[in-house]
């Protein structure tokens, strides 16, 4: 397995290097092109930047004026070799939420399989932030700074403080708004004239980007499409209906003591509550992937892979025609495949929800501490082939780990069996063997994904 993944991961490193050195990123151009001209007064909301209009928060456009001051083909590279480096740490913090070891072999798999999702690989080509969001969420959700943070780039991550005050949690959730408020009175203070502009008109403004372009996998994108654009005031009810569904799952999960499984709810709620999600901003299938690896709900993990790898929407009309719009059965469900992904997920992380709470659920996600002393533990107790307790466990790919134990309850410790006794059939008969052979089918499944064609993206 280790083989496999640095072999994968050093060709894909290689690849998003050379890509920086030679292909104008559209996304990163709008941000090197903002940090330019943000202090320049309304000239980052006025004018359209490489011929789109600048949507995202002023203090992005400062945060950028470093970058700004490099030569683009200069900045680019520094840029992309930096979201890789933001990805591995997102990649990280998933696996110690998971409750598995960060070593070297299972960080390089875990980021070599998520590379290949398109909403990662796509947020590379465009140069695109939102992994770095991802990545401030993830590491930092306990105290709140990088949610706040994260909002202050893009205003989606501020989902993450409504889950935070749901379950109590106001300490967090009073630094997450302190964290944002600070960055935010930042951008005013470097450019004031901008960002009166943004909060007053431009943060609420759908109309700067295409609501109906195949990309936005929203509720409120397909609704567009499917309708024509004839969209009633009636779905103004949908976006607060799934938010509070989303948020109520999320925050049962995280009373649970399980904070992976409320943060890949979260992510995908608010995916599915903004007005805009494009298919770059479906990089919440990683946390959301890792929760289903880890229940053990292989079959549903493999296919939303699958799913993502082969980046579905993209083989459906988008280029504008009348195929594209309206409802055409298969095809368009197909077209809105990412749409469809995230209401399934929060509803089979809420029809779990009915499953008996899995003991020491609070254990999940504080790091490997205690591990020896249950290792111990369970070689005093002389734990038995195939009595371990699975429930819970994550054996395929990055996320395999060796037999171990946990403490479940005051006074009560139980066993993983090892790995080539956890399991029989194909998927992880063998251990290691296994594991390559999931590896091979993960690098077999790229094939079929496609390259979105540049006129069509649509920026933000």
């Amino acid at each position: 397995m280790a083989r496999w993944a640095y072999a994968v991961l050093a060709v894909e490193i290689t690849a998003v290097v050379v890509f920086s050195l030679f292909y104008d990123s559209l996304d990163f151009h709008i941000y090197w092109e903002g940090g330019r001209v943000v202090t320049q007064g309304t000239r980052l909301y006025r004018e359209r930047l490489v011929g789109l209009w600048y949507t995202n928060t002023p203090f992005l456009g400062a945060a950028f004026v470093p970058l700004a001051a490099l030569p683009l083909t200069l900045a680019r590279p520094i840029w992309q070799v930096g979201a890789v480096a933001a990805f591995a740490w997102a990649c990280a913090s998933t696996l110690r939420l998971a409750g598995r070891r960060v070593t070297r072999t299972n960080l390089a798999a875990a980021v070599a399989a998520g590379l290949l999702l398109e909403p990662v690989w796509h947020s590379f080509f465009l140069g695109q932030v939102n992994i770095l969001l991802m990545a401030l969420v993830l590491a930092d959700f306990r105290r709140g700074a990088g949610i706040g943070i994260a909002a202050a780039i893009k205003l989606t991550p501020a989902i993450f403080v409504v889950l935070l005050l749901a379950t109590g949690r106001i300490r967090a959730a009073v630094t997450a708004t302190a964290a944002f408020l600070i960055c935010t009175g930042l951008a005013f203070a470097v450019a004031p004239d901008a960002s009166w502009l943004y909060w007053r008109d431009v943060f609420y403004d759908t109309t700067r980007v295409g609501i109906p372009y195949i990309s936005n996998q929203s509720p409120y994108g397909a609704a567009v499409r499917i309708m024509h654009g004839d969209v009633g005031a009636w779905f103004g009810a949908v976006p607060p209906l799934l938010g509070a569904a989303g948020i109520a799952v999320a925050a049962r999960w995280a009373r649970r003591g399980d904070r992976l499984a409320a943060v890949a709810v979260t992510g995908v709620t608010g995916l599915l509550v903004s007005p805009v999600s494009w298919a770059h901003h479906w990089v919440w299938v990683v946390p959301a992937l890792a929760v289903l690896l880890r229940d053990g709900a292989y079959r549903l993990a493999f296919a939303g892979y699958a799913l993502f790898v082969l980046a579905v929407p993209w083989w459906t009309p988008h280029g504008g025609g009348p195929s594209e719009y309206g409802f055409h059965g298969v095809p368009t469900l197909a077209a809105n495949a990412y749409l469809a992904a995230g209401p399934l997920f929060v509803g089979y992380m809420a029809a779990r929800l009915r499953s008996p709470r899995p003991a020491g659920r609070r254990d999940r996600g504080r790091g490997n501490g205690g591990r020896a002393q249950a290792r111990a533990h369970a070689a005093g107790a002389g734990a038995h082939e195939g009595h371990g307790v699975t429930t819970g466990g994550l054996t395929t790919g990055a996320f395999t780990a060796g037999a171990r134990t946990r403490p479940r309850a005051p006074g009560v410790m139980t066993t993983r069996a090892p790995r080539h006794v956890r399991h029989s059939g194909p998927v992880a008969e063998g251990g290691r063997h296994a594991a390559a052979g999931v590896w091979i089918s993960i690098v077999s499944v790229m094939t079929g994904s496609r390259m979105p064609h540049t006129a069509d993206i649509v920026a933000e």
